[in-house]
């Protein structure tokens, strides 16, 4: 559990702040608007009504006392920068905050942003590669060369053991974790045999994980 200071409490604010819930974190809401704030105050730790654009008001906020702060803005990018640099100039330990372009991305972080995140970019390009291959579940970019893939498992692959598989050597993946109908497999042997329904965790190249789901067509 960490707590959590969520600034801006637009439609990308308020998703983040319910998974912030559903993991138990302690989560206080900040926005401008009054009526925004009335209708979401019951749910969380605490929630203010505040221009978060003035030093004053954030210095009442105890910042630093915040395992994170995210700046949740998404259509004033002048606010966004000017929050973002308020909540280091008050000693926040982590600040979060979102960005829509690349310009934007720089200039958070040169303000003092500690991560920048890109929602619409990133739903944006999980959908191109699920359209562009029906075995690609889900992803998670590492860093730009690598990433974690949730994929389902190839059909050559049904019934033979991962030894005889050996994705690490012929296909330059680590299977991490198998998932099939609820139960999760997190120690796999070399004798475990794939199954029908079985969807696999997998860590390597994206370039090379790509390639080869493309091939499973």
């Amino acid at each position: 559990m960490i707590s959590v200071l969520l600034i801006g409490m637009g439609k990308f604010g308020r998703t983040l702040g319910e998974k912030l819930l559903g993991l138990g974190d302690e989560v206080m809401i900040v926005d401008k608007s009054e009526d925004v704030i009335n209708s979401l105050a019951p749910r969380y730790t605490n929630a203010l009504i505040a221009n978060c654009m003035s030093m004053d008001n954030l210095e009442t906020m105890d910042i630093p006392s915040f395992d994170a702060c995210i700046v949740a803005i998404g259509e004033d990018f002048q606010a966004s920068l000017e929050i973002t640099s308020n909540l280091k100039d008050c000693g926040a330990r982590k600040v979060v905050s979102r960005a829509t372009t690349e310009i934007q991305r720089k200039f958070l972080l040169r303000v003092g942003a500690d991560e920048v995140i890109y929602p619409d970019a990133d739903i944006a390009e999980k959908l191109a590669v699920r359209l562009n291959t029906d075995n690609v579940i889900n992803f998670v970019d590492l860093d730009s060369e690598y990433a974690i893939f949730e994929i389902a498992l190839p059909k050559k692959w049904l019934k033979k053991t991962l030894v005889e598989v050996n994705p690490r050597v012929n296909y330059g993946m680590n299977i991490l974790t198998i998932k099939n109908s609820g139960e999760i497999i997190y120690s796999i042997s070399g004798d475990y045999v794939f199954r029908e329904g079985d969807q696999l965790l997998v860590f390597g190249n994206t370039e090379h994980i790509l390639a080869f789901t493309n091939k499973q067509k």
